[in-house]
């Protein structure tokens, strides 16, 4: 469940409350820690995410984990600069770990990643089961 679902509606609700754009100072920090921005986009077969993780000189410094049903992330951005001293810091920098929960499971051997303007894009199918496999379970006999 993605806690910053209903943003929007709890922004307006608190600035009716405290006073108009009352978030806006504190927003930064509140959705700093989920890290990379992400939308999700899906058909009846497939899914289409998009990370935001602008920044991101090498792209081993990312990693991205498929569990079935869940698309797990984790990486490195290093925003430094040699020889200038950071005076104002809104843009993320350093480690991050972000976990999305997926609509349905995929199949872990066809997966498309790819990086591009900052964004990286990861094309997932679903994994339909094979209803026709039938088991055949072996029953052991218990001697008294």
């Amino acid at each position: 469940m993605d806690p910053f679902k209903n943003w929007q509606d709890w922004r307006k609700n608190l600035d009716a409350f405290f006073g108009e754009n009352f978030l806006s100072s504190f927003e930064n920090i509140l959705l700093y820690n989920y890290f990379p921005q992400v939308n999700v986009y899906k058909t009846d077969n497939e899914l289409i995410v998009l990370a935001n993780i602008p920044g991101l000189n090498d792209i081993n410094n990312v990693d991205v984990f498929i569990d079935y049903q869940s698309l797990e992330l984790r990486g490195n951005v290093n925003l430094k600069y040699k020889g200038f001293k950071l005076i104002q810091d809104e843009l993320f920098n350093g480690h991050f770990e972000r976990k999305i929960n997926l609509p349905y499971p995929v199949k872990e051997d066809r997966i498309d990643a790819t990086y591009q303007n900052g964004l990286l894009i990861i094309h997932l199918h679903r994994l339909i089961p094979d209803d026709h496999r039938r088991h055949k379970i072996e029953i052991k006999k218990i001697e008294e």
